[in-house]
């Protein structure tokens, strides 16, 4: 489905001094049972902002009356990713999370993350604490979906040298000490026109051999050993999964074979002691947003949703 200009209701959160999160349709401070309240936290990817994911409005309004929909503005938000990190959004998360808690502190938070928000829920299940950082709050839930290899999609995306000089060009940067410095617009080839420095770079080109770009969590070729020590992770943290990923996705090379993928992923998950859900894997007919996707193929997702976060209530 496409967007189109309207107007949304809801109310809108100030987390903390300089961001804000949207609240769909309902004011949880008025709510008559606050502890009977659960939140579904959206993050987006890359470029994307307050609503510019075509289904999350009809996610949205097809929410049990006990659950809301949130979705924070993130430091990263639209342009502002080609400077930021994964760390960052996750300290950015826990400081929306703690603010949602505060005002439901007996309701559970499932993050269903779009794109590279994907890669935000896998970077808040599993990276290190900082040595201040308290406890991540939990999470009862976790929806992948449209979790994709940035790497592959560049090098897809990118003629061949211009990849690999930009890679150089940003390795150059961080040996000079210049990783927070932007790349020149003609070295990245105009990448989604954003300014991008080194070191985000390196983090989503995460160049060859040894592919230990941040940001690469996705990609089809990583070792069952570098999966175990991410998907094999999450069974530790209590966290279910669900998988949602796109029969159509534009953004994953022909090469790789979608639904294998999925089913590696899971099984590595499960290897570790992990729960996924029964209705993870591939969504058919649709690509990476769901942009002029059918109505079945919305609804097929909404219903997925819908039902994991059914099963979240009677089990976490």
């Amino acid at each position: 489905m496409a967007l189109t200009p309207s107007p949304l209701q809801g109310s809108l959160h100030r987390y903390s001094s300089h961001l804000v999160a949207f609240e769909y349709a309902l004011d949880i401070t008025n709510s008559s049972s606050p502890t009977g309240v659960h939140t579904l936290l959206f993050v987006a990817g890359l470029s994307d902002g307050l609503y510019t994911v075509p289904f999350t409005i009809p996610l949205a309004r097809s929410l049990p009356p006990n659950w809301r929909f949130v979705q924070p503005l993130l430091s990263s938000s639209y342009a502002g990713w080609g400077t930021s990190s994964l760390d960052k959004d996750v300290q950015e998360l826990v400081q929306c999370i703690n603010y949602i808690l505060t005002l439901r502190p007996k309701g559970k938070i499932v993050m269903i993350g779009h794109s590279t928000g994907c890669q935000d829920i896998m970077h808040y299940l599993l990276s290190p604490l900082g040595k201040t950082e308290t406890p991540r709050p939990h999470l009862a839930g976790g929806i992948l979906q449209a979790g994709v290899s940035d790497r592959e999609s560049m090098v897809m995306l990118l003629p061949e040298e211009l990849y690999k000089s930009s890679v150089r060009l940003a390795q150059s940067y961080l040996s000079e000490g210049r990783a927070e410095d932007v790349l020149p617009m003609a070295a990245t080839g105009v990448f989604m026109n954003v300014p991008i420095s080194a070191r985000r770079w390196l983090a989503l080109a995460s160049p060859p051999p040894a592919h230990d770009g941040e940001d690469d969590y996705f990609s089809s070729d990583l070792s069952y050993d570098r999966l175990k020590d991410t998907f094999g992770r999450i069974g530790s943290t209590g966290t279910h999964i669900q998988i949602l990923f796109g029969e159509k996705d534009q953004y994953v090379p022909r090469s790789v074979d979608k639904k294998r993928l999925v089913e590696k992923w899971e099984r590595v998950i499960r290897g570790g002691g992990g729960i996924v859900d029964k209705e993870s894997g591939i969504v058919i007919g649709a690509n990476h947003n769901l942009d002029n996707a059918s109505e079945e193929v919305i609804q097929n997702l909404i219903r997925r949703v819908i039902g994991f976060l059914s099963r979240i209530e009677e089990t976490t």
